[in-house]
């Protein structure tokens, strides 16, 4: 929640402002639905981001335990997750991508 709040400057918090006093204005009734779906909302992005990453592991664990002729699929999740793979060899690839993977966590 912290990096959240520091990342938010000037203007964002006149647009925060903005919103909070239009729902204590005109609409009070509606700020428990309207907080049930933020939670709502935050609880589904953090289960899709959870997925992403679990796929994103299992993907990185079947391609070290497969052989050469999974270099196609090394490259295409390296790109998915913005790796440039031109110049590198296949263990610095994969370096790269547990790299990544473990920022996403």
């Amino acid at each position: 929640m912290l990096k959240i709040v520091m990342a938010i400057e000037g203007i964002e918090w006149l647009f925060i402002a903005l919103i909070v006093t239009m729902f204590i204005l005109w609409a009070p009734e509606k700020i428990p639905k309207f907080a049930q779906a933020i939670a709502k909302a935050r609880k589904e992005f953090e289960n899709a981001y959870r997925e992403l990453h679990t796929e994103l592991e299992k993907e990185v664990v079947n391609i070290e335990l497969s052989n050469e002729s999974s270099d196609e699929k090394l490259i295409e999740v390296a790109r998915s997750l913005g790796i440039e793979t031109r110049g590198k060899t296949r263990e610095e690839i994969m370096k790269e991508v547990k790299e990544k993977t473990k920022e996403i966590k």
